[in-house]
């Protein structure tokens, strides 16, 4: 380590960002694509139909379903097509608690909203799948999981305030880029990324650490509340701030319809701003109906109205504030999610998830640019540990976006009746992924970055194509349709393709004069040798 609080804090910077570099890579990319993942999910969903019936018919049939698949149960939640979250009608359903203590039986279903018939598609992870990536790294047990993104995370968080520390000239970085100067202009990539979404780049990682925080921080809890469940349950009860719900009488009673609830509840929000129905013990003369409003802060929690589900009075109207530790709990987990996001905040959110992730990117070659004269110099030819970052940069930065491709073109190619198809999606994608990472053992390090770029724009301008041959919700199809959510995404895929395209010939036309230069410096080897 350097001597000197600015030096020290350049090479924390610098072995702490390299070292966890790759998972926070891939942790950046798949979490930035979750920002879409509803999108994502209908995107690869192309049989569902677009839903245009309103609330109250969608509630009307997601009650008359579940009194047909779950009568008995203890809860009923109807979550009606309302905005991108909820593309179409969604119920689910709780069966009381067995004899033996064990949780009943649970059940979910998508439905038309207009028919009540159960909506069918075929098997696929979806965006969801994507999304869950970046935190339980998929194949890898979830608290195991939990503590490697953590760790990670942690890194991030000491690379960002060591790179705050260590820039003399923070502002002048935002419109400085030398270009084709080697070393010099990744460099300038590097820090024009770091800072021109610093303040995103700080609020994502601090509150993905907070959305663990009782995974990582549990040993606290225990030592306040002691061990076990119940010690746990009182916690949980206590953070939450969960009021009693009413038990079930047990004296059976008639559900009251929901539509003059919807009405009242329109009246105080306004249309369409009802998120869901949650009905506790229908079928009971205790029964209550939460209806809760959508999402339109950062805070997690939304205002409910509560009626009775038998008269259909309105009992309650609850707050979306609740306990202090837990308000800002859920502010900084809905901050992270950005599900309040608008339209244009999720675009927003989404550009500056790419801009981290291409600064880890050219932070990650940046070390091997920076050091690749030196291991050039060598007798023997650049070490071991040199080569093994250089492969792991191409095998990552490029390879991984290039395995998210194979699973999106999975989702098309693959028989719909496969078994297990949603695995095999998955499946596909890191097989893709390992090929990548294992091509620079057998190409030259620069021949495979030329490589694996025009083949990552090749297979992003080809998903279009391939969506276009396989189903009817082609690019033209979609515009005319004014169905924006698949032509976005097809428009998406042509722009990161061209993107890829754009890079692959830069790249060529930076090392055209390198290897001039290196032919001259041979040259004259050869004349002076002579």
């Amino acid at each position: 380590m350097k001597n000197g609080f600015r030096q020290s804090m350049s090479w924390l910077h610098t072995w702490g960002g390299l070292t966890v570099g790759w998972i926070l890579y891939f942790v950046f990319l798949t979490g930035t694509l979750g920002y879409f993942d509803t999108e994502i999910d209908r995107w690869m969903k192309p049989e569902l139909p677009k839903e245009t019936a309103n609330i109250q018919q969608s509630v009307a049939m997601g009650l008359q379903r579940l009194k047909e698949k779950a009568q008995g149960a203890e809860r009923w939640l109807i979550s009606p097509p309302g905005n991108r979250d909820t593309p179409h009608l969604r119920i689910f359903w709780q069966m009381p608690e067995n004899a033996d203590g064990t949780p009943g039986a649970r059940g979910n279903e998508l439905l038309n909203a207009r028919t009540g018939e159960a909506l069918s598609g075929r098997a696929t992870g979806g965006g969801q799948t994507l999304y869950r990536m970046h935190y339980s790294l998929h194949y890898i047990p979830a608290n195991i999981a939990y503590w490697i993104v953590g760790f990670c995370s942690m890194f991030m968080l000491v690379a960002i305030i060591t790179g705050v520390v260590i820039h003399k000239k923070i502002f002048k970085d935002i419109f400085t880029f030398r270009s084709q100067k080697g070393q010099r202009s990744w460099l300038d990539m590097h820090n024009l990324l770091s800072v021109s979404a610093l303040p995103f780049h700080f609020m994502i990682t601090y509150s993905g650490l907070i959305f663990f925080v009782m995974t990582y921080m549990s040993l606290i809890v225990a030592g306040t509340y002691g061990v076990g469940k119940d010690a746990r349950d009182t916690f949980f009860d206590e953070f939450f701030a969960e009021t009693d719900k009413p038990a079930a009488s047990g004296t059976l009673a008639t559900l009251a319809e929901p539509s003059a609830m919807i009405t009242i509840a329109e009246t105080q929000w306004g249309a369409g701003q009802i998120r869901y129905l949650d009905i506790d013990h229908p079928g009971d003369s205790n029964a209550r109906v939460n209806i809760a409003r959508q999402m339109d802060s950062p805070l997690r929690s939304s205002p409910e109205l509560v009626f009775d589900g038998v008269s259909g009075e309105l009992l309650d109207s609850k707050s979306a504030i609740t306990s202090a530790p837990h308000t800002v709990y859920d502010t900084f987990l809905g901050l992270h999610e950005g599900l309040f996001a608008t339209i244009g905040l999720r675009w927003l959110y989404f550009f500056s998830g790419l801009l981290g992730t291409a600064m880890i990117a050219t932070g990650m070659i940046l070390w091997s640019v920076k050091r690749r004269p030196a291991q050039l110099k060598k007798a023997g030819g650049p070490d071991f540990g040199y080569r093994l970052v250089e492969s792991l940069n191409l095998g990552t930065v490029v390879g991984l976006p290039i395995a998210v491709a194979a699973y999106f073109l999975a989702n098309r190619l693959l028989p719909i009746e496969l078994e297990n198809r949603a695995q095999w999606e998955v499946h596909s994608m890191f097989i893709v992924w390992l090929i990548c990472l294992l091509s620079p053992l057998l190409r030259p390090v620069q021949k495979g970055w030329h490589e694996l770029l025009w083949i990552a724009a090749a297979i992003y301008c080809l998903l279009p194509v391939v969506n276009g041959l396989t189903t009817d919700r082609h690019l033209i199809n979609s515009i005319k349709e004014n169905d924006w959510i698949f032509a976005g995404i097809d428009l998406t895929f042509i722009a990161v393709g061209l993107l890829f395209a754009f890079a692959a010939s830069r790249l060529q036309q930076g090392t055209k004069p390198e290897a001039a230069t290196t032919a001259r410096r041979k040259k004259n080897q050869v004349t002076e040798a002579y």
